[in-house]
């Protein structure tokens, strides 16, 4: 894909960009295929990714952490996604989830104890997920009873992103089931916690590097100082992070299509028939501006919302939209790639089949595109 224009990013943005994309392209690359095969993402790539401090871009330096932006993390994501948006969500989860609510909800001796552990090679994740609670978030049974010293929670998390590999988790659980969503809290757990396990690693259809799984509570046993923020505010934790959330899931996005594009334009201008590149026919060529302008309108409303909320205005509108078409033009756009690239395009050895896998999972998680509309239309026709 062509360079980033400098009136959307400025030199600093710019040069961040380039430098995850370079790194990106080098160093997990060559190991995208053999990680999506294996449904394993690499230690020793893993730990390149706190290196280069992706891990903490928004922890501030006192913690070890980079100080960097949301728009930081932002790019970030989309660079990555440009050569494997299955490392693209673990650095998302790390730094948009729970880096984000912990800054936001957690007391000084949290950020005191935990921060600087995900700066320097803790991955963590964020439980919210139930069997019974996918889009209706808060309809979860997990629960949280004082016991005096600590908190007993019981339950079962599902589709957990980076679980397999997590040293933290933010994980949520009804403290008083009574009062219904008002009752949810947000905790703190470690894994070595009594009570806790991680369960099944679900196989799924993309993204298979990145590990998704089940958690269990077996009457875990959680220290009450590790409530985050405080009692009944999980709701507010959940929906505020999760709306920011969406934006760098609009960025992910993003990145694979402007990934696929890129596979497909080098294909188009290599690939000969009837005598000619397929570049050079019409019909191509038009498919190639369409899917460009897409990518281009996309690109503007995700770095617009993460304007917006960089700038402390209103933004759950355009964080939406950008959640919203982004995901759905990465599936328009990878399977159009696929098509371009022909019955080569349907096999493993190129990689657009595995973008036009890893694309679909952007039109579910973090609020389906069903979701995002009817959030745009209440917000609109109040």
């Amino acid at each position: 894909m062509p360079q980033q224009a400098l009136s959307v990013l400025n030199e600093d943005e710019q040069l961040f960009f380039d430098t995850v994309d370079a790194f990106a392209r080098n160093e997990i690359g060559p190991y995208v295929r053999e990680m999506d095969e294996a449904g394993e993402f690499r230690k020793d790539i893993l730990q390149k990714l706190f290196e280069m401090g992706l891990m903490g871009i928004a922890i501030p330096e006192e913690y070890g952490g980079q100080g960097g932006a949301f728009f930081n993390s932002m790019l970030a994501v989309q660079a990555l996604s440009r050569t494997d948006p299955a490392a693209a969500v673990i650095v998302d989860v790390q730094n948009t989830l729970v880096v984000n609510a912990l800054l936001r909800w957690a007391s000084d001796d949290q950020k005191r104890k935990y921060l600087p552990r995900l700066a320097r090679g803790t991955v963590a994740c964020y439980a919210l997920s139930e069997a019974g609670s996918g889009s209706d978030a808060f309809a979860m049974t997990t629960a949280a009873v004082d016991k005096g010293d600590c908190f007993e929670l019981n339950g079962r998390k599902l589709w957990i992103t980076n679980a397999k590999e997590a040293g933290l988790f933010i994980l949520f659980a009804n403290a008083d089931p009574a009062a219904g969503h008002r009752g949810v809290s947000a905790f703190l757990i470690e894994p070595d916690f009594e009570g806790f396990s991680v369960g099944k690693k679900e196989d799924k259809l993309g993204i298979r590097a990145s590990s998704t799984c089940e958690l269990i509570l077996d009457n875990c046993r959680v220290p009450k100082e590790n409530v985050l923020g405080a009692l009944g505010r999980g709701y507010k934790i959940a929906i505020e992070t999760l709306n920011e959330g969406r934006i760098a899931i609009g960025a992910q996005m993003l990145g694979l299509a402007e990934g696929a594009l890129g596979h497909a334009m080098q294909y188009v201008q290599e690939r000969k028939q009837f005598g000619k590149r397929l570049a050079d026919f019409q019909a191509v060529q038009f498919q190639v501006a369409e899917l460009a302008t897409e990518i281009e309108a996309a690109k503007l409303l995700v770095y617009n919302a993460g304007r917006l909320l960089e700038s402390g205005r209103p933004f759950l509108v355009q964080a939406a939209m950008a959640k919203y078409y982004a995901t759905e033009m990465a599936v328009r756009a990878a399977a159009k790639c696929v098509d371009l690239f022909g019955g080569v395009g349907f096999t493993k050895d190129y990689p657009v089949e595995k973008l036009y896998r890893d694309a679909k999972i952007g039109t579910i998680y973090e609020g389906t595109s069903n979701l995002q509309l009817q959030t745009i239309a209440k917000n609109l026709l109040r």
